[in-house]
């Protein structure tokens, strides 16, 4: 049986491809098939020759809760999930396209990877952005190797390490987001902006997207090649295991020192 389809694409403007999370009931939570969904609908867009940007959204109130949990620590899917996510960002990351996550209500944990990912964001005033991973014996693996190269240290330290949630006002003062608007003009402003964008010729574009990536220390792959270890290594702990059953059962997590 074929997977239900868990985005949609609209295309009233040639050149800008909405591509939106459909899996609401969920909070548009990251399973395999929506991983994958959305990997290959980037993918599509490169290869059409009128496309020349995307804006990424969620259904409903929640731009994208993280991953789901439920499926990501099934011995069936923990792997693939994670693969799939990396291979996800890096598409998303090094896309030749112009980019934009245009987000509202809350973006969680794998979901700010999203935005990281994306050239450009524009959150609804109503965003929060979270990093609950330590406190769900998780390591935010992936995410940091796409925020280390947006944000200063110390404020990177901050967020994953205390496991912050933040307002949209704060994620646009530390230069996390690019714009905050009312949420009901969100997707109009990010049209609005991919319009702004689409001024600049296209091969320039690409180019300077490409020397913007080429002039990292490390290629975006290497990096999250390396976070894929210690993010496989996360999932696999009995802190894990216990951070994943506390959420699921709504109770605090019961730590142990090792």
């Amino acid at each position: 049986m074929n997977d239900p389809r868990f985005i949609e694409i609209e295309s009233a403007d040639p050149a800008i491809k909405v591509i939106t999370l459909n899996r609401p009931e969920k909070r548009n939570a990251l399973s395999v098939a929506l991983i994958e969904q959305l990997r290959d609908a980037i993918k599509d867009a490169a290869n059409v020759d009128e496309c020349r940007a995307i804006i990424l959204r969620g259904n409903g109130p929640v731009f994208c809760a993280g991953l789901d949990l439920k499926e990501a620590f099934s011995s069936d899917t923990t792997e693939r999930s994670a693969r799939s996510l990396a291979d996800l960002y890096q598409t998303l990351a090094l896309s030749p396209l112009i980019t934009i996550a245009a987000a509202q209500g809350a973006a969680m944990g794998g979901g700010v990877g999203l935005l990281a990912a994306c050239d450009f964001v524009v959150a609804a005033d109503d965003l929060r952005i979270g990093f609950p991973e330590v406190r769900r014996g998780l390591v935010a693996a992936l995410v940091t190797a796409l925020l280390q190269r947006q944000l200063p240290g110390r404020v990177l330290r901050e967020l994953i390490l205390l496991g912050q949630t933040i307002e949209a006002s704060r994620a646009q003062s530390i230069g996390l987001v690019n714009r905050v608007v009312p949420a009901a003009g969100l997707v109009d402003q990010a049209k609005q902006l991919a319009a702004e964008a689409l001024q600049g010729a296209p091969l320039a574009m690409q180019r300077t997207k490409k020397l913007l990536d080429d002039l990292s220390p490390r290629s975006l792959a290497d990096d999250l090649e390396r976070a894929l270890q210690y993010h496989m290594a996360a999932r696999d702990s009995t802190e894990a295991a216990e951070g994943a059953a506390a959420f699921l059962e709504k109770r605090e997590p019961r730590w142990r020192r090792t």
